[in-house]
């Protein structure tokens, strides 16, 4: 059970469940360990599992016009997909790579559609995950088109502290929209104001 403790730690402060129902879930569970830069997830590939970091970082990303703009990031006790590949079993959109050794819990479109007829728990859990997925959505829309350039860093640094420390500066540039030479000119003004 120690693989997936974490997983259930999270779970669990969502939704509480009994042991029984646990293990149940667990069940359906599947663990896999990805090195750094390797691919969970390439555009025009059938998602076919959704993934819980236990360990590592990942981000996921579109390829416009040979740019790359960064959709996600996701760190120990996060989830990702993409998520409309996932449930409606279409060609992914997205690429999603692990930036460090990362170490992910699976869950599979089978298990997860056997798991919505069968444990009313699981689908709970995963309704607010959706939720909780379009929420962040919503906002990150609203922040990258209405904050200013410098705003948008200053509360992306507030925010997300772990993942600056984490992930090169260029990808944090492709999140909030802007060019590496951009972010950089704003993290030198903001340094000269400390």
């Amino acid at each position: 059970m120690a693989l997936y403790d974490f997983y259930f730690q999270q779970f669990n402060e969502k939704v509480p469940l009994t042991k029984e129902e646990q293990e149940q879930i667990q069940s359906y569970l599947t663990l896999r360990k990805i090195r750094k830069k390797q691919s969970f997830l390439q555009e025009g590939e059938v998602c076919k599992s959704y993934a819980f970091v236990n360990k590592g970082s990942l981000r996921k990303y579109s390829i416009e016009n040979g740019n790359e703009h960064i959709i996600q990031f996701a760190i120990e006790g996060w989830t990702v997909g993409d998520l409309l590949s996932f449930l409606s079993e279409e060609p992914a959109t997205y690429h999603i790579d692990t930036l460090e050794d990362s170490e992910l819990v699976l869950m599979s479109k089978a298990a997860h559609d056997e798991l919505l007829r069968t444990q009313p728990k699981y689908e709970t859990y995963f309704r607010l995950l959706i939720t909780g997925a379009y929420i962040a959505l919503q906002r990150r829309h609203s922040f990258t088109l209405s904050l200013p350039v410098e705003q948008r860093y200053t509360d992306f640094v507030k925010k997300y502290p772990e993942i600056v420390q984490r992930v090169p500066q260029h990808m944090i540039a492709s999140y909030l929209g802007l060019t590496p030479e951009t972010l950089s000119r704003v993290r030198k003004k903001l340094a000269k104001r400390k």
